[in-house]
């Protein structure tokens, strides 16, 4: 008689595994400041129009009150906006940077009012507009470019170099004297601007 085959043992009953806990959810990121946000906005530089003059007069206020830039009468913005380019986010054409070329003599142009958005330094507009003065001081057949600046370290990355004398000769130094420009007088050095340029560098770059 064949022998009985025991019983199996009963299994015992699975322990339910302990439901998940939910992970805490991610706490959320930090939005970025307005400041981040808008120096990775993609900028244009275009000639300036007569519609951009408030702007550029706001952008030139902060840094005057800092004294950084001297001031500049609107009306003399006006005059002179043929002289500007002008730097705008994509997004939302917000003027953010500007920048002037101020052609001095038959070789020689300056740099002035070179101002960018406390906001947006650092995102390279500054350097943006340096570059297109210097592109239509080359297409103007200009090949000395002087700026008068606290930024020296600014401008040396694009080739200028600092000063001592007034680069020119006597004819054209005699020249220049004949003209009622307050950039051209701080350019030669006079006694009755140097109010305006002190701390300043002077610089040149040769195209």
């Amino acid at each position: 008689m064949p022998a009985e085959v025991p019983e199996r043992p009963e299994r015992p009953e699975r322990t339910e595994r302990p439901e998940r806990t939910e992970r805490p959810e991610r706490s959320e990121r930090p939005e970025r400041s307005e400041r981040s946000e808008l120096s990775t906005k993609a900028v244009s530089v275009r000639r300036a129009r007569t519609s951009d003059v408030p702007a550029v007069r706001r952008l030139l206020d902060s840094y005057v009150r800092e004294r950084i830039l001297l001031d500049k009468a609107t009306v003399t913005l006006y005059e002179d906006i043929q002289e500007f380019w002008v730097a705008e986010r994509d997004d939302n054409a917000e003027l953010v940077g500007c920048g002037a070329l101020h052609v001095m003599w038959e070789d020689l142009a300056e740099v002035r009012t070179l101002a960018v958005n406390p906001e947006v330094k650092g995102a390279g507009v500054g350097h943006q507009l340096l570059g297109k003065l210097l592109q239509t001081a080359r297409w103007l057949g200009v090949r000395k470019v002087f700026c008068l600046t606290f930024e020296v370290d600014f401008f040396a990355k694009h080739g200028f170099v600092e000063i001592g004398e007034t680069p020119v000769d006597g004819d054209v130094y005699s020249e220049l004297l004949r003209s009622y420009d307050e950039g051209v007088a701080e350019f030669l050095g006079l006694e009755r601007v140097k109010p305006n340029t002190l701390g300043n560098s002077r610089m040149l770059l040769h195209l």
